[in-house]
């Protein structure tokens, strides 16, 4: 008897894997990977011991811009063949009498997801951290020095104006998903507005990329690149102020402007600075006003994980989380962005 998991159709995805992927030896058996919060992923193992990983939207309250499958799948199948590792793609079911929702699957890659300190720890030798930081900064400089067009998303977003369509677009997403209150977002989008820099040039701006959603395999190598969600086109310094905020410091602690709990807080790790100037020096850009980068980061992660808190609260992301917790971090994640907007001024 098949045994159903919670957002999976066993028997009709079943019978999609047979249809469309090679060599596949039922039954399956799909398991849900902790951890994400937006999308859901799955581990998907066969009677031959093969594995793939599924991806699916949350299971009710979808904002369809913000869990589309297809283009997902589309993002990490133009990025193959560049030196941005990301997993190989294997199939996209847009028919939704399959499994109630779009999804896709990739072929599963072997490695560990650092995240937090301790796992860091445990599984990254001291010597080899400020090894793997490098290849952090250099697969960052790459996927920012692609050339949309010629990888075949040229037409992925709108290319100009990326900071006043990202401040329209969570200023949205905040009012729709919010839980609560809170007049210090109106304020910090207001000192983003009026602060904003001029754009360097356009490139594929990830929107998540940080060590914590990168897999890292037995020789301390990136060996994918995940959660190309949020992924489009636009301003590359958004990247870096992103993963600058996550790259902690050992004398931060693991909750560092609450952006996230950070892979890098323990020793071995290069600094903030040393993260910067590599950046500079790889990509020729300069990185002179990342205060309004973090910033704007700061305020952009706050409502998104003020959806994700929602999300939870409403019971469609397949299990349970301390939503105590995260109202923690995005108070955090409000007080860093107000902080560092009020510098400007």
């Amino acid at each position: 008897m098949e045994t159903e998991t919670k957002g999976i159709e066993t028997g009709k995805v079943t019978k999609w894997f047979l249809d469309n992927l090679e060599e596949v030896a039922p039954p399956l058996s799909f398991e849900l990977i902790p951890g994400g919060r937006s999308n859901l992923t799955y581990r998907v193992s066969d009677a031959a011991g093969r594995r793939y990983v599924l991806r699916r939207p949350p299971v009710g309250a979808v904002i369809a811009t913000a869990h589309d499958m297809a283009r997902e799948h589309r993002i990490i199948s133009a990025l193959a063949p560049t030196a941005v590792p990301v997993p190989p793609a294997l199939g996209l079911c847009t028919d939704t009498s399959v499994n109630g929702e779009p999804f896709y699957v990739m072929d599963f890659v072997d490695g560990v997801v650092l995240e937090d300190s301790s796992a860091t720890e445990k599984y990254v030798a001291a010597g080899l951290r400020r090894r793997l930081g490098d290849e952090v900064v250099e697969i960052l400089a790459e996927l920012h020095a692609l050339d949309p067009g010629e990888v075949g998303l040229g037409d992925l977003g709108r290319k100009e104006a990326y900071l006043a369509r990202q401040l329209k677009r969570w200023s949205t997403q905040w009012e729709k998903t919010k839980t609560r209150e809170v007049p210090a977002m109106d304020e910090i989008r207001r000192g983003l507005e009026k602060y904003m820099p001029e754009q360097q040039g356009a490139s594929i701006v990830h929107g998540d990329y940080r060590l914590g959603n990168m897999l890292v395999d037995e020789q301390v190598h990136v060996a994918a690149v995940l959660d190309w969600e949020l992924c489009t086109l636009g301003d590359p310094l958004a990247d870096l102020g992103y993963i600058i905020n996550n790259w902690a410091e050992p004398d931060d602690g693991e909750f560092a402007g609450g952006a996230a709990i950070s892979p890098t807080a323990c020793r071995g790790f290069q600094s903030r600075e040393e993260f910067l100037a590599a950046y500079e020096k790889a990509s020729g850009r300069s990185v002179a006003s990342i205060a309004y980068y973090r910033a704007f980061q700061y305020w952009r992660m706050a409502a998104i994980v003020e959806g994700v808190m929602s999300r939870y609260l409403k019971g469609v992301m397949g299990g349970a989380a301390d939503t105590d917790l995260f109202r923690a971090q995005i108070d955090l994640l409000i007080d860093s962005a107000l902080e560092m907007v009020r510098t400007m001024e």
